[in-house]
């Protein structure tokens, strides 16, 4: 049995919001970009290592930065910020990734060890 093939213009509300993003936003530093049959409506911009580009987005979009929410992940060693709001009539997700620096004693001991 075959899957039904959804259309591209079932991606609207993504492409809308990237479309305008293009146009309006290009000075902003480029995010990887997501947009998926499996949540249609959702566009979503992550950032890796790059807090300052989450930050100038989240300020160009007017998220306020109470609605930004913090988590950590990998055992303490990726910090995760993310806001979703919506844009151009579908929810917009952002997110950004970054590396916590181990602990200076931590570094130092597994220096000495290698």
């Amino acid at each position: 049995m075959t899957t039904p093939t959804m259309p591209l213009s079932a991606l609207g509300a993504p492409l809308m919001a990237l479309r305008i993003f293009a146009d309006e936003y290009r000075h902003l530093p480029a995010p990887w970009v997501t947009i998926s049959t499996v949540s249609p409506d959702l566009l979503e911009l992550s950032f890796y290592d790059d807090a300052d580009g989450f930050e100038i987005w989240c300020e160009a979009l007017r998220i306020r930065p109470e609605a930004v929410q913090h988590s950590v992940q990998r055992d303490g060693r990726t910090r995760v910020m993310q806001a979703v709001t919506n844009y151009s009539g579908g929810p917009l997700k952002l997110i950004c990734f970054t590396t916590i620096p181990a602990p200076e004693e931590t570094r130092s001991r597994a220096e000495v060890d290698s």
